[in-house]
């Protein structure tokens, strides 16, 4: 039966939840819909995701609690506060952004990086650039569907 290695091309459903409190809340799942197909090291899947694949056989079923670093630690220094003509000069002209919003910034390098939006006001916003995930305990479970 293959076996999930590095390099592998996998077709999975997958679902991951944020756990906390007794209460869990599904960020995403590919149970109601077509299933995911990757290739294990391409970067398609976080790090801590991909481990948990790796060994599993095809027609698996299993389900992981992952710590609350698997997105990385929380930074307090990473939740900036900008000026509104700052953050207006580096976001899309027509975005309607609201809090909770992902925002998607112009990098002085000409890439882009992307962050969510606590507040929205005249004069300043408040952005966390931390990963979404970063500092919370998550539960992910898959069904392995075929191994390649």
């Amino acid at each position: 039966m293959p076996r999930i290695a590095a390099g592998s091309h996998v077709t999975l459903h997958y679902r991951l939840a944020v756990t906390g409190d007794g209460v869990e809340r599904e960020v995403v799942s590919t149970f109601d819909t077509k299933p995911a197909t990757l290739q294990v090291g391409a970067g398609q899947f976080a790090p801590s995701l991909e481990v948990c694949l790796v060994g599993l056989d095809e027609g698996a079923q299993a389900t992981f609690d992952l710590p609350q670093d698997a997105f990385g630690v929380r930074k307090p220094e990473l939740v900036q506060v900008l000026t509104r003509a700052a953050f207006d000069a580096n976001t899309a002209a027509d975005g309607d952004y609201a809090p909770g919003d992902v925002v998607e910034f112009n990098a002085p390098d000409g890439g882009r990086f992307a962050g969510v939006l606590k507040e929205h006001g005249e004069r300043r916003v408040v952005v966390d650039f931390n990963h979404p995930l970063a500092g919370r305990a998550l539960k992910f479970s898959v069904h392995v569907i075929g191994v390649l």
